[in-house]
């Protein structure tokens, strides 16, 4: 046993200082990696959707099928992730000139990727982070209009 000139002792406190530094930073440093990699991942997926989600409206034989295989598609994709959203599907430049040679279809997919662990009692989006993906694709000007 060593002493000090005060009397203090100093054994064995370096393995509880270290448990309790341990704890302080690591606890913060987790939790912010689980948020990034939840993020991470409703970015991946709303991304992934709206490409789908246009490639979908635009292989379709009329806008309303095209609307149904669409929103399918970014459901799919979405359900892959374990994440819901928004989808919103617009033709450009206008609905009248949808699936028409030099059309577009613009495809939007919103949500809001709730922060991790966040208690269910306090509401539904105590805190979040959104994340939203637009994809536009053109129907080509030498396809025949359908």
């Amino acid at each position: 046993m060593s002493k000090r000139r005060f009397g203090w002792r100093d054994d064995g406190s370096a393995s509880v200082e270290f448990v309790w530094v341990t704890l302080i930073l690591l606890v913060p440093f987790v939790y912010v990696l689980l948020a990034v990699f939840d993020t991470q991942r409703a970015a991946y997926a709303v991304s992934v959707s709206s490409k789908a989600a246009t490639r979908a409206f635009l292989l379709a034989p009329d806008p309303v099928v095209g609307e149904q295989r669409a929103r399918q598609a970014a459901r799919v994709a979405l359900a892959d992730q374990d994440i819901t959203a928004d989808v919103s599907i617009r033709c450009l430049p206008s609905a009248a000139d949808c699936l028409q040679p030099g059309s577009s279809v613009q495809v939007t997919v919103r949500t809001v990727q709730a922060l991790p662990l966040t208690p269910s009692a306090l509401g539904d989006q105590l805190g979040g982070i959104a994340v939203d993906s637009s994809h536009r694709e053109s129907f080509g000007r030498y396809r025949e209009g359908r």
